[in-house]
């Protein structure tokens, strides 16, 4: 089966063709969204009254306040669920990544020196020196001269004589 190609200008008219489909779902939505919030305050405010005398006023205010107060008592258990949530979730995560095992990336070998590698894990704040014979003391060694004998040779060659002697008998 050979599948044909699209040319690019084809694919750059459906690619505006699409977003322009999408930017009319977005007003539709935000259009939706905004008469669903004037319904819903409709619904809960209604209209407010505010001719009348003192005692009138009062107690508006006073049902406002108990309103407010069941808001916010509902805004607190809702946060709390949130959070409860948020915390099994992360739970999960963990236990996922338990179960599933962490895959360990493939490491590649880099050449560093044990004193470039502190280096580079404690910062530049902390120097590190790793020449560990900087704190050792120096000692100077004392030459031994031997004194050797030119002496005789042939003496040399007679004791070797006998040495050439133990090894033939053996």
């Amino acid at each position: 089966m050979s599948e044909k190609k699209m040319s690019s200008s084809r694919k750059h008219h459906l690619k505006t063709l699409m977003l322009a489909i999408a930017a009319q779902w977005l007003e539709s939505e935000k259009t939706e969204i905004a008469a669903a919030k004037a319904a819903h305050l409709s619904e809960t405010c209604g209209s407010c009254n505010t001719s009348g005398d003192q005692a009138a006023l009062i107690d508006i205010c006073k049902k406002l306040m108990s309103a407010i107060d069941k808001i916010d008592e509902e805004r607190y258990d809702n946060e709390g669920k949130v959070v409860k949530g948020d915390k099994e979730i992360e739970d999960l995560k963990i236990k996922m990544v338990d179960l599933g095992g962490v895959k360990k990336p493939a490491l590649k070998k880099v050449r560093m020196s044990a004193s470039a590698m502190l280096s580079a894990l404690l910062g530049t704040k902390h120097s590190v020196n790793m020449d560990l014979r900087a704190g050792l003391k120096t000692v100077k060694k004392e030459k031994k001269e031997e004194n050797v004998d030119a002496g005789d040779w042939r003496k040399n060659v007679d004791d070797k004589a006998d040495r050439k002697k133990m090894f033939e008998e053996v």
